[in-house]
């Protein structure tokens, strides 16, 4: 949804296109409008944008990435991995550690069969099932996409048809407002003319009394 709504209840589809100077002078009222920072600044209808709030952990791994030190620490992988046998001179302890390895080595990877095997067996399933609702929301957003696009042309199509019904109108009431303004313009030529013969005439006759 846009920020700002905006209606252009007509379009001049009968309108002459402006000229480039009347472009000009709309282009520099409308700079005049707009503040020195318009470029550079959001508009105040533009909310700001939240700030981030992240675990001290996740800011710590930010920092690392911006310096781009290497990866320390984490889960310590050597403990799913395949323990070495002890020597035949290891003690009871030695013996006892291996072994533990190998236990938490067993259950991972006995773990990791059962996992793959349930995404195997399941996974397919829910995949196909997301990409179907996924794709049951884009057909809904196309189709009231088209209706949207299909209503602004049938408006736009209207509205042209409105404003070339009345074309011949309004050019008839232009031509006239023409005419009036110019039969107001001649009236008063004529009137300036007429005054101006009655001051010489004033004229005149004050001399000839003069004399």
């Amino acid at each position: 949804m846009p920020l700002i709504n905006e209606s252009h209840d007509s379009l001049p589809y009968i309108d002459a296109d402006p000229s480039a100077s009347a472009r000009q002078r709309a282009q520099q009222l409308i700079n005049v409008e707009l503040s020195p920072e318009h470029t550079s600044t959001l508009h105040p209808s533009i909310p700001p944008a939240p700030e981030s709030q992240f675990s001290p952990l996740i800011q710590q791994e930010l920092e690392r990435k911006a310096t781009g030190a290497p990866l320390t620490g984490g889960i310590d992988l050597t403990r799913y991995e395949a323990p070495e046998q002890p020597g035949e001179n290891s003690n009871l302890d030695e013996w006892r550690r291996a072994l533990r390895k190998a236990y938490m080595s067993s259950s991972h990877l006995s773990k990791r069969h059962e996992n793959l095997t349930l995404l195997d067996e399941n996974g397919k399933n829910a995949w196909l099932i997301g990409n179907s609702q996924l794709e049951y929301i884009l057909h809904g957003l196309e189709k009231e996409l088209a209706e949207t696009k299909e209503s602004a042309e049938e408006v736009n199509k209207q509205r042209k048809l409105a404003q070339e019904a009345r074309y011949g109108e309004l050019s008839s009431l232009e031509d006239t407002w023409k005419r009036g303004v110019g039969a107001i313009l001649d009236v008063e030529l004529a009137s300036e003319g007429i005054r101006m013969q009655i001051l010489e005439h004033r004229r005149q006759a004050a001399q000839q009394q003069a004399r």
